[in-house]
């Protein structure tokens, strides 16, 4: 699955992403993003607006400390408890150290800093974060960005590899060599280091064997913390992968890089607080075959949402990106497959993820 986008230039193929077919190699030809600056969570600073509840709502936020509510006194310095009305967003945002609902926040989550009916879902920042949520749907809380990886584990080298640990599926593909994964029997992470192997996937997430839409499973959340050493070649994409069938999608959701992050595409969606570049394209390779549905010939679609701010932890609500795609006229397939997912163009680097995990609600 040769990676590289047109678009975000990502054509990672098969990086094992197929929920009902084999091993997914190949990919198509398409040039990756490389980058990623570091900033975790991405933030607004002081608060931002909330919307997507039924009350009403306030736009612009203020920066003060706590942030005035519907239905809860501001709080001096967090957020105070019922910092949105149910119904209703409050105007401001959390406090420092609050965190709106699906970003990491610095001090915890503020207790009803979601507005029963919209999401609220932002990065974290001092000051506050705000509560935005396009598809009314948003992770509560956050990974604690400063878990440990966890010991032992068993390392798998190989050009084409499938597996499960923990309850999640794994896997790698590569189209040149000296790449690898360990993965754990007790805990929800991997990690994966590669030399010079042209373009390397490594990935732990869920594969599905039913052909459903994205919507029959709920909330899709993507909980990671991840840190990198070494070099991605000439490109790379750390988030969240994965692959559609009928019609046959692969899809990307760009958290990280080694570089600066390509943010491709003209249409943006918020999303947990943060906005994101959708691009969408078409590419070939040899990997469609086996990571697209049973009898597919020909190239197959792209479709990719890129970070405007680059973090290294933090909830992506996956079928947030989904709806967002689609709002764009983009025809999506039934789910195959989700994944933590890191894909280089060659180099030697190694990246851990102490926390890799995804989860449905359905």
């Amino acid at each position: 699955m040769p990676l590289h986008l047109s678009v975000l230039t990502i054509g990672l193929v098969v990086a094992g992403c197929s929920a009902t077919t084999t091993p997914l190699p190949g990919r198509g030809t398409s040039t990756e993003q490389s980058g990623g600056a570091t900033a975790v969570g991405g933030a607004q600073t002081g608060g931002g607006t909330a919307t997507g509840g039924t009350g009403p709502t306030s736009t612009g936020g203020m920066p003060g400390t706590g942030g005035a509510t519907v239905g809860g006194a501001p709080g001096a310095g967090g957020a105070a408890t019922g910092g949105a009305a149910t119904g209703g967003a409050g105007t401001g945002g959390a406090g420092t150290g609050g965190a709106a609902m699906g970003g990491a926040g610095s001090g915890g989550v503020a207790t009803g800093g979601a507005a029963t009916g919209g999401a609220g879902s932002g990065g974290t920042a001092a000051g506050g974060a705000a509560g935005n949520g396009t598809a009314g749907s948003g992770a509560a809380g956050g990974p604690d960005c400063s878990t440990p990886m966890p010991t032992g584990g068993t390392t798998t080298t190989g050009t084409n590899v499938n597996g499960k640990a923990d309850g999640l599926n794994y896997g790698i593909w590569t189209n040149g060599a000296g790449g690898n994964i360990t993965v754990f029997t007790n805990a929800h992470a991997f990690s994966a280091s590669w030399d010079m192997s042209k373009d390397f996937l490594a990935h732990v997430g869920l594969d599905f064997n039913t052909a459903k839409a994205y919507t029959a499973y709920g909330a899709i959340l993507a909980q990671f913390v991840e840190s990198k050493t070494g070099t991605s070649g000439t490109y790379s994409s750390i988030g969240i992968y994965g692959w559609m069938h009928n019609p046959c999608v692969e899809w990307y959701i760009n958290e990280d890089a080694f570089g600066t992050l390509n943010k491709r595409g003209t249409a943006t969606a918020t999303i947990d607080g943060a906005t994101y570049y959708l691009a969408t394209t078409m590419t070939t390779g040899t990997g469609g075959a086996n990571a697209c549905e049973a009898g597919h010939t020909g190239g197959w679609t792209q479709m990719i949402s890129t970070r405007q701010t680059a973090r290294q932890c933090g909830t992506v609500t996956v079928n947030d990106h989904f709806a967002a795609w689609a709002q764009q006229g983009w025809s999506l397939g039934t789910l195959s497959s989700v994944h933590i997912n890191v894909e280089v163009g060659g180099g030697t680097g190694s990246i851990q993820f102490p926390v890799a995990n995804v989860t449905t609600t359905n």
